[in-house]
């Protein structure tokens, strides 16, 4: 059987260059989406000494404008799973923003779930990207979502909001398409959403709390903020890539919890962070294509 395809759009970002090297220990395949012919000389030395084979696709995806330009992406590197890992990261402005964080996004989430061939697809969002209060929130906490969608970020917000409803949506229609197949269970889909919280370089810690976080501030006197590595990111990605089983939204923060248990954790008590979202009121939305 040949190795696993795993198409990583957003490939040089700082998260996606920490995922390649982990993808490829699997003895997986992975094609970069990159921007420039610069970023090349980031991205190949990834390989160096793996066991899986590392190349890159020179393509905006500001040029993405329809599913079709999307698809004509997938159809070229034909992968068995899809990483979104991409974002217009502030720069060109609001309307950047939304032509990346949020249409491409949604363009490649019509060609990726539509398509038979491809079983799993993470999309990586961030921790505020919701409507309502969940329950396991604080006020407190709440507020400071509120305040920083609606205060510091409403652009980047909306547009991430957009996406991860439609993934939401369109998850849901493959899971039934899946069903009325009677494809097995371990070989359905996987619309994996992990939504972490504050980014930063610091090293891997390998201990996290996944699923429904509840808290996004604490212990201030020890100078600690919720936040999570970039290195524990791609290291839940791999592994939450890694197995047949996980689904469904998903909030990271650093915590005390192993990688490995907390994945086993949100799959054994069947962890999804979606809850308390309204998912009709998404279906009504986005439910005619």
């Amino acid at each position: 059987m040949a190795n696993p395809r795993v198409l990583i759009l957003g490939g040089h970002g700082k998260i996606a260059r920490l995922l390649t090297p982990l993808l490829l220990n699997r003895s997986w395949d992975v094609t970069s989406v990159i921007r420039s012919a610069e970023h090349s000389k980031d991205i190949l030395p990834l390989g160096k000494g793996k066991k899986g084979k590392v190349d890159v696709l020179v393509s905006s995806l500001d040029d993405v404008k329809s599913a079709d330009d999307a698809k004509a992406i997938i159809d070229k590197v034909k992968p068995n799973y899809v990483v979104w890992s991409a974002g217009a990261g502030g720069k060109g402005g609001p309307l950047r923003t939304y032509t990346i964080d949020r249409d491409a996004a949604k363009h490649f989430i019509t060609a990726t779930t539509t398509n038979p061939s491809i079983t799993k697809f993470l999309l990586i969002s961030h921790i505020g990207s919701r409507r309502k209060q969940p329950p396991w929130l604080s006020a407190e906490t709440w507020e400071r979502f509120e305040h920083i969608n609606h205060d510091v970020l409403p652009d980047y917000y909306q547009a991430k909001l957009d996406a991860d409803e439609y993934f939401t949506v369109m998850a849901r229609k493959r899971a039934e398409v899946d069903a009325e197949k009677n494809v097995p269970e371990e070989k359905r889909f996987q619309a994996i959403l992990l939504r972490p919280g504050l980014l930063t370089d610091a090293p891997a810690t390998e201990r996290v709390e996944l699923g429904k976080t509840k808290v996004v501030e604490r212990d201030f006197e020890g100078g600690k903020s919720a936040n999570v590595s970039r290195e524990d990111v791609a290291g839940v990605a791999d592994r939450l890539l890694a197995r047949g089983d996980t689904r469904g939204w998903l909030d990271l923060l650093g915590g005390e919890e192993a990688v490995e248990e907390a994945v086993e954790r949100v799959v054994r008590e069947k962890v999804d962070a979606v809850e308390g979202e309204d998912v009709e009121r998404m279906v009504e939305r986005f439910g005619k294509f």
